[in-house]
């Protein structure tokens, strides 16, 4: 049973004024599961789901804004994802297209969009630059959109530059086999120049990372989430930071 409106917005504001301002996560990282479960218990088509998903991250990035997040990560397509039902996922890809330049006409954030675009469409890549640039003087919060991204794959690409970029300059194979540190491989990452997340948020109930940022979450606080992404509320999201903050992190010393 669902309780009234005006009983979740006291709720909410209880939440709200238990979460200390210092301790609110600087960098949150949020995996967008459950789309398809949701649109095949409403009944409806697989799309509908995914654009449902796709209304609700505007209201997320608020909330964030609101608490003081600095940066959001969102991970909105898979390298896994790119493997569904063609049908499937040229409805999933124009949806996401459309999101994310309705991010940008808001205004509102600085977008960076992150993955491999080599495994996108040549459309897709364009229609996404052009959004992350119409962003690029945005007062508000950073927002990465990780599209066609996979931990497994950013590590490989940050590798190959990063042995590209010493060939180049002379080095040898054998010479960096000495010199290489995990600092030069963390600065040829698609997050280059950006703090690592200090909480990831996973809707749908799922309990892993499916290979969401595997580098950047290794000190990352896990909040796992029943509801579907379409049914993630202001109060689930206060619950996430809640959980946050009565954490102890001590980033494995």
């Amino acid at each position: 049973m669902r309780l009234p409106a005006a009983v979740y917005r006291v709720y909410e504001a209880r939440l709200r004024a238990g979460i200390p301002k210092d301790a609110v996560p600087a960098h949150i990282g949020v995996i967008l599961d459950g789309n398809r479960r949701w649109a095949r218990m409403a009944g409806t088509k697989l799309a509908a789901g995914h654009k449902r998903g796709a209304d609700k991250i505007a209201e997320f990035l608020s909330w964030s804004e609101e608490m003081g997040v600095e940066l959001v990560t969102l991970w909105m397509l898979s390298t896994d994802n790119l493997e569904r039902d063609p049908s499937e996922l040229a409805d999933l890809v124009a949806i996401i297209e459309d999101a994310v330049e309705d991010l940008a006409e808001k205004g509102r954030w600085r977008l960076r969009v992150v993955g491999a675009s080599d495994l996108l469409p040549y459309s897709t890549v364009e229609r996404l630059a052009e959004a992350e640039a119409r962003t690029a003087a945005a007062q508000g919060m950073d927002v990465n959109v990780a599209v066609g991204y996979g931990g497994r794959r950013e590590i490989a690409d940050a590798v190959k530059e990063l042995l590209r970029e010493k060939a180049a300059s002379g080095v040898t194979l054998a010479g960096l086999a000495e010199t290489i540190d995990v600092e030069q491989i963390a600065d040829h990452l698609y997050t280059r120049g950006q703090p690592d997340p200090d909480l990831v948020i996973r809707t749908s109930g799922e309990q892993r990372l499916s290979g969401f940022l595997l580098w950047q979450s290794v000190h990352s606080e896990f909040y796992f989430c029943e509801a579907y992404w379409p049914d993630f509320r202001r109060v689930d999201f206060l619950r996430a930071l809640r959980s946050y903050a009565a954490r102890e992190r001590r980033r494995g010393r």
